[in-house]
C-alpha cells in the first residue's frame, strides 16, 4: 500500500503545524496548568475549517478523509493533547453521529454552527455506572405522544460544560440492553437538561470534562437521531473512525515527547559529553522513533482503508490499541532522559505522558481492543 501524502494532504500538515507552532506550544503549558480551554484558539481552528472536518461542505463543513483528519489530530497532538482530544470529540462524535444518521432538517439545523465552530457539540454515551458495558445504561427515554422524556446521568463528557449541542444516547427499551438503544439531540438550555460537575483529571487538563444530568428533559420526536432503538449499533460505526482518531492522537504525543527529547539531548551535559553522545541514550531514541514509525503505518492502513470505503475494524482497533499503548512507553522513555527534569512541569514530556494515559482509556480500552480484534480473527 502506498501511504504517500498528495498535495492537498501536504499542504494542510504544513499549515497545522505552523499554526501548533505559533498558537499552541507557547501556551499549552497554562492551558494546563488552569485547567482552561482555550476557547479562542478553537475559534480560530473553527475559521480554518478544522471544527467540521467530518461534515459536508454542504453544511459548513470541510469534507475531510479520513487521512486528512488523521494528519490534523496528530499535530495539534504535537503541541497540546487536550486540543487534540476537544476537537476530536468535537468534529468526529459530536459531528460525526448528525452528519451520518441524521435527517436532512437536523443536518440543516445543527451542523452549520457545530461544523463551523461557532457552537461546540458534545457526545454523550458513558455514565457512572456505565463505560465499556453499554448494556448496564441507565438513562431512559420515555416516549409520551410526539414527545420523549428523558432521565439519567453522563458521566466523562467531553465538553459537558462548554458545549451547547449535544448528542444523548437513551435506554428505549432497557429489556433489549444494547439493541435497545436511542439517539437524541439535546441543547443547552433544554428545560431539566444541564451539566454537572466539571471533573479534575490526572492529564487532558484543558479539555473540558464533565457530567451531564437530564431531569424530565421533554424534546418532541424530531430531535430522535435515528431509528428508535439503533443508537447503539450506529455508535459502533462512529467509533471506528474514533478509534483511529486517538491513535493519531497518541501518535502526536509519542512524536511531540521524541521531539523534546532529541532537543534536551543536545543540550544537556553528562560526565564531560553531551547526552546524545551516550549510547544507553542513542538505543533509547532509536527504540522511540521504531514504535513511532510503527504506529504510523498501522494508522495511516486504517485511515486509507475507510477512505476506499472498505471494513476497517480490525485495523482501527489494532491502530488504536498500539497507538495508545505505544504513546505510553515513549513518553516515559521520554521522561527517563529528561531525568529528574523530565518529573517537574518545566519541560513537557510531563504533560505528554500525562496526557497519553488517556489514549488507553477513551474510545474503547486497551482490553475492549483485544477483544474486538480477537473476534473479528475469529468470525
Amino acid at each position: 500500500m502506498d501511504f504517500s501524502l498528495n498535495k492537498d494532504q501536504i499542504l494542510l500538515q504544513e499549515t497545522i503545524k505552523n499554526f501548533v507552532e505559533k498558537e499552541v506550544k507557547p501556551k499549552a503549558k497554562n492551558w494546563d496548568e488552569k485547567e482552561e480551554v482555550p476557547l479562542d484558539v478553537i475559534k480560530k481552528l473553527g475559521d480554518m475549517g478544522i471544527m467540521g472536518m467530518s461534515v459536508s461542505h454542504d453544511y459548513d463543513g470541510s469534507g475531510l478523509d479520513m487521512i486528512s483528519t488523521a494528519l490534523v489530530i496528530e499535530e495539534l497532538a504535537k503541541g497540546d493533547g487536550s486540543l487534540a482530544l476537544t476537537i476530536a470529540a468535537h468534529s468526529g462524535l459530536a459531528c460525526g453521529h448528525i452528519s451520518r444518521f441524521g435527517s436532512e432538517e437536523q443536518k440543516k439545523k445543527y451542523l452549520p454552527d457545530i461544523a463551523s465552530g461557532k457552537k461546540l457539540g458534545g457526545w454523550a454515551l458513558t455514565e457512572p455506572g456505565s463505560g465499556s458495558d453499554a448494556s448496564a445504561l441507565k438513562t431512559k427515554a420515555v416516549k409520551n405522544g410526539n414527545d420523549w422524556i428523558l432521565n439519567g446521568t453522563k458521566m466523562f463528557i467531553t465538553n459537558a460544560t462548554v458545549g451547547e449541542t449535544f448528542t444523548v444516547l437513551a435506554s428505549t427499551e432497557p429489556e433489549k440492553k444494547q439493541k435497545g438503544i436511542t439517539a437524541f439531540i439535546l441543547e443547552k438550555g433544554d428545560k431539566g437538561f444541564k451539566a454537572g460537575k466539571k471533573l479534575e483529571k490526572m492529564g487532558m487538563r484543558s479539555s473540558d470534562t464533565g457530567e451531564l444530568i437530564l431531569e424530565d428533559v421533554k424534546i418532541p420526536d424530531t430531535r430522535r437521531l435515528g431509528n428508535i432503538n439503533e443508537g447503539f449499533i450506529n455508535t459502533l460505526m462512529m467509533l471506528d473512525k474514533g478509534r483511529i482518531g486517538i491513535g493519531a492522537l497518541s501518535l502526536g504525543l509519542a512524536e511531540g515527547a521524541l521531539e523534546e527529547s532529541l532537543k534536551y539531548v543536545n543540550q544537556r551535559e553528562t560526565f564531560g559529553k553531551l547526552l546524545k553522545e551516550h549510547q544507553a541514550i542513542d538505543f533509547m531514541l532509536a527504540d522511540m522513533k521504531v514504535e513511532i514509525e510503527a504506529a504510523k503505518l498501522l494508522i495511516m492502513r486504517a485511515a486509507s482503508l475507510a477512505d476506499a470505503g472498505k471494513p476497517y475494524t480490525l485495523e482501527a482497533s489494532i491502530a488504536k490499541l498500539y497507538a495508545s499503548e505505544m504513546a505510553m512507553r515513549v513518553c516515559t522513555k521520554a521522561i527517563q532522559i529528561h531525568g529528574g527534569y523530565g518529573y517537574t512541569r518545566e519541560f513537557p514530556v510531563e504533560r505528554m505522558l500525562r496526557d497519553a494515559k488517556l489514549c488507553e482509556i477513551g474510545e474503547g480500552t486497551s482490553e475492549i481492543q483485544r477483544l474486538v480484534i480477537s473476534r473479528e480473527m475469529l468470525k
